[in-house]
Formats: structure tokens, C-alpha cells, sequence
């Protein structure tokens, strides 16, 4: 199976450290947040990498190389201006191929066992998979809700979860957008095959973090350094780390 990082957003949320470095390669943990993406793909059996760049994209082309010293195969689909998650998809889908491939946004931190959704044989009565988990503090109500391993809607106070940002998708999805220059999110893509009953699901109660801002990044970085953790911030962020 092949996969895709998503790497080209601003991270304005992350300024001013944005400014002069891309999210991907701020330093989580002694090591740029991109790096763990390669390395647990590698490690998982993925050995040919998609990444979508835009924002100082030459940054982490000079840093990532062509993946070889990390043992996969990486191919730069460049974006003049982010075409969003859903745009961005698109344009990289010539170095996708025709089977499902596998979604990560490069601006999270997890242990998700890539290994399960690699190794597993997908249907293709099935649009999309998506890994959803517990919704963090910083977001009260989720994106989706599951019921016997369909994803749909929530309705009604139905119990509802928040997407990981980690996912298997059919290319056929993007049939409806030709354009490789078109920037639209991916929900766009979704909505019809959530209605659908079409896109699988499964619930993640790891260790998961949305590195979006400067205080998850630092408090992030002082739980990998085995420091205190600041009181008055932890009910911000979702800290899982043993």
C-alpha cells in the first residue's frame, strides 16, 4: 500500500515559529514531526510516500531527501498555494495509483498501529476508513459518529468522535473534481459516501495528539522530556503518554 503525509499548510496557528521553519519540521521529541510519519511507515511495510508541499515545501524536501536513508521512496507532489486536504489529495493522486492508499495529516503525533490498516485487505464496496478517536478537550462536539463500523453523522446527542487525521481512501472518491488545482476540503469528498453508508470506521484510544498550536506543541515536547506538566494548561490538550 502506498501512503500519503499531508505537509502543506501554513501552521499559522504555530507562528512566529512558522514563519522561518515548516509544521512538518518543527521539533517534537529531538526530531522534526514528519520524521515519526516516515519512520512509522517505513517500519509498518509502506515503502513509497507521498508528500504534498507548499508553504517553504523546499525545506522539507532538503531535509527528507528522496526517503532513501529512512528506507521508502519519496515522490513531492508541490502545491503553488495549499489546496487544502481534500485538494491536495487530488493532486497527488497520479502518484497514488488505483488502490486504496493510506492518509496521514503530518501535523499529528500517535502511536496508531499503522501496521493494522496496511496489512488488512479493503473492499471496495467501501469508499474510505476512517480512524476516529475520543473527542479531546479542545473540542466538544465530533466530527463523526459509528455504528456497527460504519461512519456517519451525529444526530440527536448522538455519542460522537473526532477524526484522527489518519485514513485509507479509494481514489475513485475524486472522481467528481477533476482539477489538479482545485483546493477544497476534504470533507467535500466524504459527505456523499458518509450518506452513502460507505465509509467504514474504527475507534483509536491511544495516544493521539493534534500538534496545531503552540501550547500542544510545548506541552508535547515536555512530556517526551519526562518534565512536569504545567496544571494550569493541561485541561487544553489530550495528554496520553505514559
Amino acid at each position: 500500500m502506498k501512503a500519503m503525509i499531508l505537509a502543506a499548510g501554513f501552521g499559522e496557528r504555530l507562528r512566529p515559529l512558522t514563519e522561518t521553519t515548516p509544521k512538518p519540521l518543527l521539533q517534537v521529541g529531538g526530531k522534526p514531526l514528519i520524521q515519526y510519519h516516515i519512520e512509522n511507515l517505513a517500519a509498518a511495510g509502506v515503502r513509497e510516500i507521498v508528500v504534498n508541499t507548499s508553504w517553504l515545501g523546499e525545506m522539507i524536501e532538503a531535509y527528507l531527501g528522496d526517503g532513501s536513508r529512512f528506507g521508502v521512496e519519496i515522490f513531492w507532489s508541490r502545491e503553488e498555494a495549499p489546496l487544502e486536504t481534500g485538494g491536495g489529495i487530488r493532486r497527488a493522486l497520479p502518484y497514488l495509483g488505483c488502490e486504496p492508499f493510506l492518509v496521514v495529516n503530518g501535523d499529528v503525533w500517535t502511536d496508531y498501529p499503522l501496521e493494522t490498516l496496511i496489512e488488512r485487505e479493503w473492499s471496495r464496496e467501501m469508499d474510505a476508513h476512517l480512524v476516529l478517536i475520543p473527542n479531546p478537550p479542545f473540542k466538544s462536539v465530533g466530527d463523526f459518529s459509528l455504528s456497527n463500523g460504519l461512519v456517519s453523522y451525529p444526530q440527536n446527542g448522538e455519542k460522537s468522535y473526532t477524526f484522527s487525521g489518519i485514513s485509507v481512501m479509494c481514489p475513485e472518491m475524486f472522481a467528481l473534481h477533476p482539477s489538479a488545482s482545485e483546493k477544497f476540503p476534504l470533507r467535500n469528498v466524504l459527505e456523499a459516501s458518509v450518506r452513502a453508508h460507505s465509509v467504514s470506521g474504527e475507534v483509536f484510544d491511544g495516544t493521539w495528539w493534534d500538534v496545531g498550536t503552540l501550547d500542544r506543541l510545548e506541552m508535547l515536547n515536555t512530556l517526551l522530556a519526562g518534565k512536569p506538566l504545567d496544571i494550569a494548561k493541561k485541561p487544553r490538550l489530550r495528554p496520553q503518554i505514559a
